[in-house]
């Protein structure tokens, strides 16, 4: 009988709970069939551990399956069912240090703030680690979730009966959102005609121009795209936002999606994080 393999990550938080249920389910049924079900740790603690064997017992190391499971995508043989959705934080990667250090391994310490040109080396190598560099290892450009037109059209044509007018009167609910100075307001993008090099820099009101990075070399037909947010925009979209959900009494949801896991989305929070505390109300929390 011929030999398949199915390889299930192993992964943190929610997934994790969801492998101890449904994994022996799937080992189950098949049980006896040539299909191997193997399991390969690339969760948070798993990738700080094979980026970092230098000083590990050879009980304690394990192998670098990210990177494996990412020449593997790039191979016709790679039927992916499910892509993993990996996120870590600085602060998550430090506590899964320490929990690793109390644990026997003999981690090296995440180096926030980098004094010499080996704790700068320490700092990248850990760069790899985190949840925004792992994710483009395996999704290679897959990370599509637009619904398939022939699914769309037959939604179209078939709407659910659920699926109404949404009534004007009796509901508050609504969404808002920034029409303007946002990251989608400013985005800019091109495509490039020929090879060459840019240079990112930041020009802030005096003229002065600060390089942020000096060199990034461009192919010819790649693009190129940035896009910036005003937070003083931001400030008074917050304010307009939880003053009309103080007068109508309802709960304020905040969702920030556009740049996960990002430099952007804790200012971005602590900014209306500050705008409640500018406004406080007792009908108005914020979830």
């Amino acid at each position: 009988m011929s030999s398949s393999k199915i390889i299930w990550t192993k992964i943190d938080e929610a997934p994790a709970l969801a492998t101890h249920t449904l994994l022996p389910i799937v080992q189950a049924y098949t049980k006896g069939t040539g299909v191997e079900v193997a399991t390969n740790d690339i969760s948070l603690a798993g990738r700080i551990i094979a980026n970092f064997p230098d000083n590990l017992t050879e009980d304690q190391k394990i192998p670098d399956y990210l990177s494996q499971l990412g020449e593997l995508a790039q191979t016709p043989e790679a039927n992916i069912i499910k892509l993993p959705n990996i996120s870590a934080s600085i602060p998550q990667l430090q506590s899964a240090i320490k929990e690793l250090q109390d644990k026997g391994f003999n981690i090296p310490d995440y180096p926030e703030d980098p004094q010499d040109d080996a704790e700068q080396a320490l700092q990248t190598r850990f760069a790899k680690v985190l949840g925004s560099a792992v994710n483009p290892v395996l999704r290679e450009g897959n990370a599509d979730r637009r619904a398939a037109v022939s699914v769309k059209k037959f939604a179209q044509k078939n709407p659910h009966r659920m699926m109404k007018d949404w009534p004007a009167a009796g509901s508050k609910a609504r969404v808002a959102c920034m029409s303007e100075k946002d990251f989608y307001g400013s985005e800019k993008s091109i495509t490039m005609d020929r090879v060459a090099d840019v240079r990112i820099e930041f020009v802030p009101t005096d003229g002065t121009a600060i390089v942020l990075k000096d060199k990034v070399s461009l192919l010819d037909g790649e693009v190129i795209d940035t896009s910036v947010m005003n937070v003083a925009a931001l400030r008074g979209f917050y304010a307009e936002t939880i003053k009309a959900a103080k007068s109508d009494g309802v709960l304020l949801s905040l969702h920030l999606k556009a740049t996960m896991m990002k430099i952007s989305d804790p200012i971005m929070f602590a900014t209306a994080f500050r705008s409640t505390i500018r406004q406080p109300s007792k009908n108005t929390p914020m979830s």
